[in-house]
């Protein structure tokens, strides 16, 4: 029997989101993540994954591409990075490289594709796409796959970066609050994009930006430079 009422747990709930760091701590972890993800999906919760690959964590005996398949194959939205899709589960674009910081949105959609295609329950798929310039500037953009169209968002360039550290979270979370609240996948991910592109002005963990601020970034210029 499971250590958690997980009818409880998700009662009312719209979303179940989990990331990679949580099955690479090992112990229980990531048997508890199965049975939340498996619970979530009988209740008819939506249920999304950061990949989040961090090689220093798998550290007890077991490897990213041994346990996180199981976890992956329940999910509807699975979102990720070029490293983590290459980490994880071996699928990389062919001629990436970050260091331009000049990035061929299209490269991605093998991406995507080869993520649907072994996880066939997943109805979208998000990349992200950074390109490092140097440590203070980066470009800052995403796609989006919904198995038939592939949205992509617009480049950021992103100078004088306070902070990176939640870049991927606020991108993760942006994206769940727009497929919840605005019904059109261009929307969703453009505000994803703003969102984390914001996260990127501000010290420590947490994104302390008001939903109208990404908003009026995501309708802004055309410059696509982030100033904050």
């Amino acid at each position: 029997p499971s250590d958690f009422d997980w009818d409880v747990i998700f009662k009312g709930a719209d979303w179940f989101h989990f990331t990679g760091i949580t099955p690479a701590l090992g112990g229980k972890l990531p048997e508890i993540c199965l049975d939340a993800c498996k619970a979530a999906k009988n209740l008819g919760v939506k249920v999304s994954c950061d990949l989040n690959y961090r090689k220093n964590l798998w550290k007890y005996g077991k490897t990213a591409s041994e346990i996180m398949p199981a976890l992956v194959a329940g999910c509807d939205v699975i979102i990720g990075n070029e490293e983590d899709a290459e980490k994880v589960f071996g699928i990389k674009p062919e001629g990436f490289n970050a260091e331009t910081g000049v990035i061929d949105t299209a490269k991605f959609e093998f991406v995507a594709k080869s993520l649907m295609e072994r996880f066939p329950k997943a109805t979208k798929v998000a990349i992200t796409l950074r390109g490092s310039v140097n440590a203070d500037h980066n470009t800052w953009g995403a796609v989006l796959y919904d198995g038939k169209n592939l949205f992509a968002s617009r480049r950021y360039d992103i100078t004088d970066i306070i902070d990176r550290v939640g870049g991927g979270d606020s991108f993760g979370g942006g994206l769940i609050y727009g497929l919840l609240n605005y019904g059109d996948d261009q929307k969703a991910l453009d505000f994803a994009v703003a969102s984390s592109c914001l996260k990127h002005t501000i010290e420590g963990d947490y994104n302390r930006v008001t939903t109208k601020e990404v908003e009026t970034l995501m309708s802004g210029n055309g410059s696509g430079r982030v100033s904050r």
